[in-house]
């Protein structure tokens, strides 16, 4: 396993961690798999968990904390807050209310004193900046939260976040966590230099693309119990136009992987990890088995000649798909 800094926070990750999107009832309701997820995870290495009060309502946040009850010293734990969780208007966005209700409620769901990257899920047009970031300064201050991050903000709103953290003395956000991958690159036009220019780093989800980079959707219909058809609005698996487009993409990214002498997941995850503002990459496998095979890839560079053609599939600042910039 390798580490890199994330931003400016002082805080070390592992260049792959580990997504508890899949946690609970959303991906696998077995507690006994998704602990087994959380021990193999920390037997290769990975530091840096990643959950969200919204993954199943808070299942996830108490499985992962129960995982880890006795081993919590050692990892980096992040959660996120702002996206719905009921249909109360009150139990969502980024006020200072529900900021400090919700960071409450996931501690003990964590079974935890504090949380190490505190995230804005999405960004909150309903509530000023100020509002947002003087709620988690106080939080920071009081030591039941290291650092805060964003978790799919435009490079304005970067820019904006930033800018206004300095104005009012408040803590800056060091992290932000974009979706990126071969196939959605759109966040490499503005969001990654934004990122850089600010000594933010990047944790990206959905580095596979919902699976597409794993080649598994190649054959046609999706298997029994995969993402794909549990959900099959996201990354297209509705869409025949846009999944054809893909296709042919994958046909032709597996290729580079093959001529490279290497695997198309191994092709993937260096892709989003070849920029040093990508602290880490987020697997989040629904199974032990799934966990296995992308702990096997680890992390490969990628030299100059995959990656220029790996621009000839998919040009750079691109996404395949529009949807997919989440």
């Amino acid at each position: 396993m390798r580490y890199r800094p994330l931003g400016a926070s002082g805080i070390e990750v592992s260049t792959l961690s580990l997504g508890t999107m899949m946690f609970g009832a959303w991906g696998n309701p077995d507690v006994a798999e998704c602990h087994r997820m959380v021990d193999m995870a920390l037997e290769a290495g990975i530091t840096f968990f990643d959950t969200a009060d919204i993954y199943d309502f808070g299942v996830s946040e108490m499985i992962l904390g129960d995982a880890l009850h006795g081993r919590r010293d050692g990892v980096v734990v992040g959660t996120k807050v702002g996206n719905p969780m009921s249909d109360d208007a009150s139990e969502r966005g980024l006020s200072r209310r529900w900021i400090v209700r919700s960071c409450e409620t996931s501690l003990r769901r964590l079974r935890t004193d504090h949380i190490d990257l505190y995230q804005m899920h999405r960004p909150d047009p309903d509530t000023p900046f100020e509002e947002t970031l003087a709620a988690f300064d106080e939080l920071v201050r009081s030591g039941k939260v290291g650092h805060i991050g964003t978790s799919t903000f435009s490079a304005e709103q970067i820019d904006a976040m930033v800018a206004t953290a300095g104005d009012g003395g408040w803590v800056v956000p060091t992290a932000e966590q974009p979706p990126y991958s071969v196939l959605a690159r759109g966040i490499e036009g503005a969001v990654l230099p934004a990122c850089r220019s600010h000594d933010i780093g990047c944790v990206v989800w959905a580095p596979l693309n919902g699976g597409w980079l794993t080649g598994k959707y190649q054959s046609g219909p999706a298997a029994q119990g995969s993402r794909a058809e549990r959900s099959p609005d996201h990354f297209d698996h509705r869409h025949d136009e846009i999944a054809a487009t893909k296709r042919t993409m994958v046909d032709q990214l597996s290729a580079i992987a093959s001529d490279a002498g290497i695997s198309l997941v191994q092709l993937a995850l260096g892709f989003v990890l070849r920029d040093p503002v990508v602290a880490a990459a987020l697997i989040g496998p629904r199974t032990p088995a799934q966990l296995a095979d992308l702990l096997q890839a680890g992390h490969v560079d990628l030299n100059a000649d995959v990656l220029a053609a790996i621009d000839t599939v998919v040009a750079p600042a691109t996404n395949v798909n529009p949807a997919d910039a989440g």
